[in-house]
C-alpha cells in the first residue's frame, strides 16, 4: 500500500484542485532578545528582532494543499489592513490562488501574535500569545461577495474544505452553498470546525479532534458514540484526531479503524496540525482514495508537521519519504 500511496502523491496530487473556504488568520511570530529587567515593573524588556507573518486557519490548510502539490483555491475574507496585506503576500508566495478572497473595509484581519523570547545565543521560547479577533459580523455585502465567489472558485474543484475557526466566514448560507456545489459536482466536502461541527450536517466527512467530539457527545470518546454522531450528521466517515494517540476512522458499514501516531510521542509544536491533516485527507479523497487510505496519508502528514516549529507545512517529498521510512520522522525530531 505504501508504494501505491507514494504513486498517488507523485502522480495524482498535482492534478487535483481543492477549494478551501473559511476563516483566514495571520499567524505572526514576534521574535526578540531579552536584554534586562525593567525598572518600571518586575518584567523582562524584550528587544524586537523580527516579526514573521505566516498563514493560519483556513489559509494554513490552503498552503498545505499547495505544498503537497495540489492546486489550492482560497475563499475567505481579510481586512484592508497591514496584516491582511502581509497574509495575502505570504499566500501568493506559497502558490495559493487568492482571486476569490474578499477584502472588506470594516473587517480587521484576525491575527494571532506569538511572542518568542530568549537571551543572546539561546533558543527562543513562546512566552505569550496575543489574539486580535475581528469583533464585527461579516455583513450582508461581504457574505454576498463570498456567495458570488464560491461557485467561480469551485468551477474545477475536485474537493472542498470548510475550515471553520468560528470567525464568521463558514456561516449557514456559505456552508449550504458549499454543500450544494459539492453535491452537484459529486466531489467530497470535508469539514474542520472549532467546536461547531453539528452546524455542518450533510458533508462527506470531517476531521474533529478528540476534545471537540467529547464536547459534542458530553462524554468520553468511544467508538459507538462516534459512529452514532457520524450517522446523525449524515457523514460517510468521521476521522477523529487524538494527538500522540493517533486517529480513529469511523466509516459507515465498516468496523472502526485505529491509526497509531507516526513519529515521536513528544511533538515540537502542534500549531496548525489540524490544517495539515485536513489538507492531506482532502487531497487523498480528491485523488480517488478511500477514507482509510486518505486517513493514512493524513496521519503521516500530521506526524511530520508537529515536529516543526511554528505554523508549518508538509511537502510532497516529505510525505513520500515518511511513508517509506516512518521511523525517520522520529529520528529527525530528535535532532531538532
Amino acid at each position: 500500500m505504501k508504494n501505491h500511496l507514494s504513486d498517488v502523491i507523485g502522480q495524482k496530487f498535482p492534478g487535483q484542485t481543492v477549494v478551501i473556504v473559511g476563516d483566514l488568520v495571520a499567524d505572526q511570530f514576534l521574535r526578540g532578545t531579552i536584554s534586562r529587567v525593567s525598572r518600571e515593573a518586575p518584567v523582562f524588556i524584550l528587544r524586537h528582532d523580527e516579526t514573521e507573518t505566516l498563514a493560519g486557519g483556513a489559509a494554513n490548510a490552503a498552503t498545505n494543499v499547495a505544498s503537497l502539490g495540489g492546486r489550492a483555491v482560497l475563499v475567505g475574507v481579510v481586512g484592508r489592513d497591514p496584516n491582511g496585506d502581509a497574509l495575502l503576500e505570504k499566500l501568493a508566495a506559497s502558490n495559493v490562488d487568492c482571486r476569490f478572497v474578499a477584502a472588506a473595509e470594516r473587517f480587521a484581519t484576525t491575527t494571532k501574535v506569538r511572542v518568542l523570547a530568549g537571551q543572546h545565543y539561546a533558543a527562543r521560547q513562546q512566552v505569550i500569545r496575543i489574539d486580535y479577533e475581528n469583533g464585527r459580523a461579516l455583513g450582508d455585502e461581504t457574505v454576498e461577495t463570498l456567495l458570488e465567489n464560491l461557485p467561480n472558485a469551485c468551477a474545477a474543484a475536485d474537493a472542498i474544505i470548510i475550515s471553520d475557526y468560528n470567525y464568521g466566514v463558514a456561516e449557514e448560507r456559505i456552508a449550504a452553498a458549499a454543500r450544494r456545489i459539492a453535491a452537484e459536482r459529486k466531489i467530497p466536502l470535508v469539514v474542520d470546525s472549532r467546536f461547531r461541527l453539528t452546524n455542518f450536517p450533510g458533508a462527506t466527512t470531517a476531521t474533529p479532534n478528540q476534545e471537540e467530539v467529547e464536547q459534542i457527545l458530553g462524554t468520553a470518546l468511544d467508538e459507538t458514540s462516534c459512529a452514532a454522531l457520524c450517522e446523525r450528521l449524515g457523514y460517510r466517515a468521521l476521522l477523529v484526531t487524538r494527538g500522540n494517540k493517533g486517529m480513529i476512522l469511523i466509516e459507515r458499514d465498516r468496523p472502526p479503524l485505529r491509526l497509531d501516531a507516526v513519529g515521536s510521542k513528544e511533538p515540537v509544536d502542534v500549531t496548525g496540525a489540524g490544517d495539515t491533516v485536513i489538507a492531506a485527507y482532502a487531497l487523498g479523497l480528491a485523488s480517488g482514495l478511500g477514507f482509510a487510505e486518505a486517513a493514512a496519508l493524513a496521519n503521516h502528514a500530521g506526524g511530520i508537521v508537529v515536529m516543526k516549529k511554528g505554523t508549518a507545512t508538509v511537502s510532497a517529498e516529505e510525505l513520500t519519504a515518511a511513508l517509506s521510512h516512518p521511523e525517520n520522522v522520529e529520528q529527525k525530531a530528535q535532532t531538532r
